[in-house]
């Protein structure tokens, strides 16, 4: 910047004058610097010498020392996704489209009769007078028998399965103490045909509570689940109590024996767990621990053993519900004390080729992968990461299974250094996230070409994000999260194969077609741009990955813009990018992001005014579109909440009036509002009673005193003496 003249009166004339009411809106801003951009003619860069750079330093108030801190640039940030993948609470699909109810087989009494075989003789059955038992008298050896008519309404025969299974409890004889327990069973199961789910429930509950065994414990399991399977029996499944006598099954029946049983009477609970309150009743009765301690019997059976095959239907139903439980808080509380995800690990490892498995074992770690503790209490689990890989590697053509497992190590990721740290140390683990990234990539494209050819035949395409797109913006968030961490973020940034495919995205899509895939490329480039490593990628591409950038930043996408704004503040520390932000006018955008009223995007867009002044013969920059203005608002709304912003903001202003020669020509109208601002901002006293965040005093204290004091200090005294 020139020395101002004085003018032929000896005063000093300013160096611009500003006119507060003339200032042009943001929108108009940003409208003019899009047409400037569209109409400029690209030029090669002009790269200055290194000692033209100059940052502020620690020197005197007249002038920075050669020793520069460091220039601007924004840590790499993860990605913190709390949607879970596909499969929300909702009724899963029953087992078989209409299970059939089979005639109860003869129970273990030698009294009760066979099914008959013949029509007639079925005919015969059905038409006989059954009985239920009256409330008996005395100690119950005795009992009265009440006859009771098929015509009878079902509701009388409700009530009469009530008093008698009330009875019964009272007594003491459920289970297989009762004498007459034979003859009441026979009783039961000739009033099973009755089209009646009240009557079918109530019938089921009482012969459950007998304890029957064999094909007859099979039958009323499939009675229960063909009862269950209709959500409108929810309540009255509830009201019955039904649950405990399920329950009951899986706990006491041997696995391999009633493998079948325990197969419609999980498919049973399953369907309860899509109701509310069936799904906390559970919880409270101790379900979660039932099933984890069934499925670790069932991972106790290996894939020689004759009854591995069969066992996996009664997985899919046990982990469909351990699925549902998931999104329970209680129930998640209940998995992460059991170590659920160790036992899940093995079954997962166990069916890997059963997909049907795979698939409900993974969107049950798919939703407990969007809680923190559960994240922070897996980061240490090297066999998942083991499996997960494995999977990966063995189903990359199964769009289903590789998303949700994507998906999972994106939540792993994205807040913990040490889940970073075991995902990355696993051999091969870059080399399968980048073949996933290539085929799905390669995939993508194809389905591009013939989405236009299909357009050109006047036909439509499918809607975004494609199966395609969605595994990489999965693979994408993985390869963002990772690269926070700072030794795995430099490999990262240092791989041409990584930062070849994020540009290709960036080259391919257009944000108005696929924006979640376009903002995630964007993202995962400006992490990497942050680290500047020897033969680092991301710098042999710069100017390349600054002309995505810029596609992005004329974009009317808000998202799009901000990511942009992010790269450029990473990027801008090479002279290049500099240069291209000034050839393409680009820094007009970060001016007009500093109305934005959003301290994120002030922060990025301050980094970047922050390096463009660091070069000699840019600085002047800050005077168009109200630049200063905008930067000492910025200072005023944001400076007492946020130290790190506003050390920024006096960087830059101090880069900005490095030849400064009088205070009203570098900074006109606005000089005496920053030096009432600057003062304020440095009276400790004052910024302490009036902080916003009390609860975190001791940390902006610190960054207060040893970033933000020392810049603004200075800028003050420099200031003041040429005021």
């Amino acid at each position: 910047m020139q020395a101002a003249k004085d003018n032929d009166s000896g005063e000093a004339e300013p160096f611009y004058s500003l006119s507060v009411p003339g200032h042009k809106t943001s929108a108009e801003i940003v409208n003019e610097a899009r047409v400037a951009l569209r109409t400029l003619r690209t030029q090669r860069p002009l790269t200055p010498a290194g000692d033209q750079r100059k940052l502020f330093g620690s020197g005197s108030s007249q002038t920075p020392q050669s020793r520069p801190p460091s220039v601007f640039s924004l840590h790499a940030s993860s990605f913190d996704v709390t949607e879970s993948r596909p499969m929300p609470g909702i009724r899963l699909s029953p087992l078989d489209p209409k299970p059939m109810l089979p005639a109860f087989a003869k129970d273990e009494d030698s009294s009760l009769p066979k099914p008959p075989a013949d029509a007639a003789e079925v005919r015969k059955v059905s038409s006989a007078r059954p009985c239920l038992f009256r409330r008996p008298q005395g100690n119950f050896l005795s009992a009265e028998m009440v006859p009771l008519d098929h015509k009878d309404n079902t509701a009388n025969l409700c009530l009469a399965c009530t008093k008698l299974y009330q009875a019964l409890k009272e007594g003491n004889l459920l289970g297989r103490r009762f004498e007459g327990r034979s003859m009441l069973l026979k009783t039961l199961y000739k009033l099973v045909d009755i089209e009646s789910d009240p009557l079918r429930l109530k019938l089921a509950k009482i012969i459950l509570a007998m304890k029957v065994a064999g094909k007859n414990l099979l039958s009323v399991c499939k009675l229960a689940f063909q009862i269950c399977r209709n959500d409108r029996n929810d309540p009255i499944v509830q009201n019955e109590g039904l649950l405990d006598h399920l329950l009951e099954v899986l706990r006491t029946e041997d696995l391999q024996k009633n493998s079948e049983a325990l197969l419609y009477c999980m498919g049973a609970i399953k369907f309860m767990s899509g109701n509310a309150a069936l799904l906390n009743e559970m919880v409270d009765k101790g379900a979660v621990e039932m099933l984890l301690q069934l499925m670790k019997q069932m991972n106790n059976i290996t894939g020689n053993d004759t009854h591995f095959s069969s066992l996996g239907h009664l997985l899919v139903q046990l982990t469909a519900t351990l699925r549902t439980l998931a999104a329970c808080p209680a129930a998640r509380r209940q998995l992460l004390g059991a170590a659920a995800a160790s036992e899940l690990g093995v079954a997962l490892e166990l069916r890997a080729e059963d997909r049907e498995v795979c698939a409900c074992i993974l969107s049950i770690f798919s939703k407990l992968s969007s809680y923190d503790d559960f994240c922070a209490a897996s980061a240490d689990c090297s066999r998942c990461y083991s499996i997960f890989l494995a999977l990966l590697n063995k189903h990359q053509k199964q769009q289903d299974v590789v998303v949700r497992i994507v998906f999972i190590l994106g939540n792993l990721t994205a807040n913990s250094n040490q889940a970073r740290e075991q995902f990355f140390r696993h051999k091969g683990s870059i080399n399968t996230l980048l073949s996933l990234f290539q085929t799905y990539h390669d995939l993508d494209v194809n389905a591009q070409k013939q989405c236009h050819e299909r357009e050109g035949a006047g036909e439509s395409c499918p809607k975004h994000p494609s199966e395609a797109e969605d595994v990489q913006i999965k693979v994408i968030r993985v390869l963002a999260n990772l690269s926070v961490h700072p030794s795995i973020g430099a490999a990262l940034a240092a791989s041409h194969r990584v930062v070849e495919l994020l540009v290709a995205v960036l080259e391919s899509k257009a944000i108005a077609d696929c924006e979640e895939l376009v903002i995630h490329a964007a993202t995962a480039i400006s992490n990497l741009s942050y680290y500047k490593v020897k033969s680092s990628a991301v710098q042999d591409k710069k100017l390349h990955i600054a002309e995505m950038l810029l596609k992005l930043l004329m974009s009317n996408n808000v998202d799009g813009a901000v990511e942009a704004v992010r790269g450029f503040g990473n990027l801008s520390q090479y002279h290049e990018i500099c240069d291209f932000i000034v050839q393409k006018k680009a820094y007009k955008f970060m001016i007009a992001l500093l109305d934005s009223k959003n301290q994120d995007v002030c922060f990025s867009a301050c980094g970047v005014l922050l390096n463009l002044t660091a070069e000699q013969d840019k600085g002047a920059l800050l005077m168009e579109e109200g630049g200063i203005g905008k930067l000492v608002e910025c200072l005023q709304d944001f400076g007492p909440a946020d130290w790190q912003l506003a050390c920024l903001i006096c960087k830059a202003l101090w880069n900005y009036s490095e030849n400064i020669t009088s205070a009203a020509s570098c900074f006109g109208e606005e000089t005496n509002t920053l030096l009432l601002l600057l003062t304020s901002l440095l009276d400790e006293e004052l910024v302490w009673n009036c902080s916003l965040n009390r609860d975190l005093r001791d940390y902006h204290k610190l960054y207060w005193e040893r970033e933000f004091k020392p810049v603004a200090e200075k800028l003050l005294q420099r200031i003041q003496s040429h005021h």
